[in-house]
């Protein structure tokens, strides 16, 4: 319920400040690393962006980069679409599917490297599978998600 309560403050309510929290937590649990990743917001709709006026994966991953000494590239663009929130499983799979495209000036950057992709939650993985996949389109080697919350599980009744 904190986590919940902080994710939604961030991401609905503006509360900008914190996210130096949330990402210092993060960046806290981060492995060594034998090599140099890059960090990699899961960008939001531009629809949404315009709306909040900032992406909270984006603002995450600013702390996130800061606190771990790794550099921040945009990597990724996501197309507009309907919100995850309230769908099942397997429609959040399918709404985001193909929603994320690499972005070519940064594949270079990407290419043969590690990615540290951050969201703020994770639900269904069903964005972190998508935006992995176009970072894999993209050329990253490896792609690992940090998030400062998980939502609890779906039952299986949500599946259908």
């Amino acid at each position: 319920d904190p986590a919940e309560r902080l994710v939604h403050a961030l991401k609905y309510g503006g509360w900008l400040f914190l996210a130096q929290f949330m990402g210092r937590r993060i960046a806290a649990l981060s492995p060594s690393w034998a090599e140099r990743p890059l960090v990699v917001p899961v960008p939001t709709t531009p629809r949404r962006r315009r709306a909040r006026g900032y992406n909270q994966a984006k603002v995450l991953a600013v702390v996130v980069a800061r606190e771990l000494g790794l550099s921040l590239v945009d990597a990724l663009e996501r197309r507009d679409g309907r919100t995850q929130v309230r769908l099942t499983p397997r429609s959040r799979a399918e709404n985001v599917r193909g929603a994320f495209r690499p972005l070519r000036p940064f594949c270079s950057r990407t290419k043969g490297r590690e990615v540290i992709l951050i969201d703020d939650v994770l639900t269904t993985g069903a964005t972190a599978v998508s935006a992995a996949l176009a970072l894999g389109e993209g050329g990253a080697s490896g792609v690992h998600l940090f998030t400062f919350a998980r939502a609890l599980p779906f039952s299986d009744m949500e599946w259908s």
